[in-house]
């Protein structure tokens, strides 16, 4: 008959709420009542237990707790993060942590208040359950009680993929199954923070579009961000989160947290581990994954790990006795930065940022610390003026660093003039400090990269001969951005010939290998692109034939190569061939990955071979 009743309603005009009890004869058990006095407050209550809804949080007494989906990158216990299986934060009243004995104790004390801020600062920033129990099971002593309960759903609750979902009803019907007891009832809460959610659904519409967001959508979600007075730090970590669960990010950054999680139980990353994780970051740069996704996980499963095999290099000692050589002038020592100082932070940085190494961050965010403070305490302006000359050009170094990598990763890159006169200034300060400074920081490592595909060595070698003509006034940043937008538009116009090209052999041609087989797919080819609207006029020639040769290399690889590189374990056959056929390793490393899931292969002994470990 009846098996539920909901209330649904708002605290204010911020927070939404759904109340509801479930469990046999439902209708005879569902209390509530509100307070004339204070008609923003509404009391549910049953035998033992008390959910008071007010306007600026709630209060509960008796069994139960509360339960969320964890957000990606917020604080996660180590134990929960470890076990993909579980996808929820779980508290349940009156408990509490021993560290000594590495138990959960169970009190009798369970009432509480928690503010609406609370709620969504410490849970998800979205949407919150909170629950009681009654029946038989569910009586005696409080600790008795909130023991059982966690005993009986604490395994579901935190592995329940509903409560992602927020399928109300799969929840209850799981916890009630899980009971099964006649006489128990489920009084359940969900609070939703209604200005977040739109928030969220407003970055994960224009997200999900092309995953990226554009100044002018950027500003709109600022502008919706103030008008509801979301802190920024909301916002983060629900951009953060929707990111993530983007399908393309996550596969990648969850190999990434895997890789981290093995190294984090042993207490070391060594040299395999290492180049797994370096070659995932390079991936995620092609795949335009946000770098945030791997720093949130960096943070909470590299810090303090052990790096075995790799060589130990002086640049983090030399970077702290320059950073803490800023602040000897209190003893009348001569020690503001000159440029043979700055020199050395500055490769010192780029060391930093190639080994991921966040103590060179964390000393510059000590120097940070310290300098406001001598500042604070009386000391020399030139303590501060030092340490702004470091940033200026470290912020330049980042700024430059992003926009070249942008150019030679990834696709569809956002090019603009006043990107060009960034670039163009930087070199500009970067060579005033040392000569060819800026190539030997920026291009002379990323043309050795060989993850650098072809058209990303177009751009990027187009950039550096076209900045330097621009300076001797035989070029215009206009004319530098004419040929950038060219490159670009043509790697586009590659990628999408190959997909279609190889969408039409495998469905329509056999063979493509004469001329004239050639010819007519091109000829159906160009009809479906201009029906679509991925092209205007023709499709260029040169890129035709080079798609067609991209495919015939992949079957040469896939279908004679690979398989006797899997056999006989050959490192050499597979770099071999990398470096003569002319293919992105980017490229062949997917149809490497799509050939072992395909056969059923172990991707282990992919990774061997890879790396060379026979």
């Amino acid at each position: 008959m009846f098996r539920d009743i909901r209330l649904h309603g708002y605290a204010n005009d911020q927070i939404e709420f759904y109340a509801i009890t479930a469990g046999s004869e439902a209708y005879n058990r569902y209390f509530f009542n509100t307070d004339p006095t204070d008609p923003g407050e509404i009391r549910f209550f049953s035998p033992g237990n008390e959910f008071i809804i007010g306007k600026n949080g709630i209060s509960h007494r008796g069994n139960g707790g509360s339960f969320c989906e964890y957000m990606f990158g917020v604080d996660q216990p180590i134990a929960d993060l470890a076990k993909e299986d579980v996808s929820n934060r779980l508290i349940i009243y009156g408990t509490h942590y021993d560290s000594r004995s590495g138990t959960l104790r169970f009190s009798e004390r369970t009432e509480g208040y928690v503010s609406y801020d609370k709620i969504f600062f410490d849970g998800n920033a979205i949407f919150n359950y909170f629950f009681a129990l009654t029946g038989v099971d569910f009586s005696g002593p409080m600790h008795e009680q909130q023991e059982r309960i966690l005993r009986v759903l604490g395994k579901a609750l935190k592995r329940s993929g509903a409560v992602g979902e927020e399928q109300d009803n799969l929840i209850i019907r799981e916890i009630l199954d899980i009971i099964d007891d006649p006489n128990a009832h489920l009084f359940l809460f969900k609070l939703i923070n209604v200005r977040h959610r739109e928030y969220s659904e407003a970055f994960k519409a224009l997200y999900f579009n092309n995953k990226k967001i554009t100044d002018a959508e950027f500003q709109s979600l600022a502008v919706l961000a103030e008008r509801y007075g979301i802190d920024r730090y909301q916002q983060e970590r629900i951009r953060i989160d929707v990111m993530y669960k983007h399908p393309d990010n996550r596969r990648i950054v969850d190999e990434y947290k895997n890789i981290l999680i093995a190294c984090n139980r042993k207490g070391e990353i060594n040299k395999l581990e290492n180049a797994r994780l370096t070659r995932l970051k390079t991936l995620s740069v092609r795949n335009k994954i946000p770098g945030a996704l791997f720093y949130t996980l960096d943070e909470m499963l590299k810090k303090d790990k052990k790096l075995v095999d790799l060589e130990e290099s002086n640049y983090i000692s030399e970077t702290r006795t320059i950073l803490e050589g800023m602040f000897l002038s209190e003893r009348q020592i001569e020690s503001s930065i000159d440029a043979e100082d700055m020199l050395k932070l500055l490769y010192a940085k780029k060391q930093a940022a190639e080994n991921r190494d966040h103590a060179f961050e964390e000393m510059l965010l000590d120097a940070s610390k310290a300098c406001d403070e001598k500042i604070r305490d009386g000391a020399d302006i030139s303590i501060l003026e030092g340490y702004s000359y470091i940033i200026t050009y470290f912020d330049r170094y980042d700024a430059t660093s992003s926009a070249i990598n942008q150019l030679a990763f990834m696709e569809n890159v956002r090019i603009s003039e006043e990107m060009i006169r960034s670039l163009l200034g930087n070199k500009h300060a970067f060579d005033m400090l040392a000569p060819d400074l800026f190539k030997k920081l920026f291009l002379s490592g990323i043309f050795e990269d060989k993850y650098l595909g072809i058209y990303g060595r177009k751009k990027v070698s187009h950039l550096a001969s076209g900045l330097k003509l621009i300076e001797e006034n035989r070029l215009t940043t206009s004319g530098l951005l004419e040929q950038l937008v060219k490159i670009d538009n043509d790697e586009r116009l590659h990628l999408t010939l190959l997909a279609h090209i190889k969408d039409r052999i495998r469905n329509f041609y056999s063979k493509y290998a004469t001329k004239g087989d050639q010819d007519a797919l091109k000829k159906e080819l160009a009809e479906e692109l201009k029906n679509k609207k991925l092209i205007d006029g023709e499709i260029p020639d040169h890129l035709f034939r080079e798609a067609i040769l991209t495919i015939k290399k992949e079957a040469v690889y896939i279908h004679n190569l690979l398989p006797q590189i899997i056999l006989e374990k050959s490192w050499a056959l597979r770099e071999d061939f990398l470096e003569n056929s002319g293919l992105d390793r980017f490229y062949v490393e997917e149809l490497e990955r799509e050939f072992f899931e395909l056969n059923g292969l172990d991707l282990e002994e992919l990774y061997q071979i890879r790396k060379g470990f026979n």
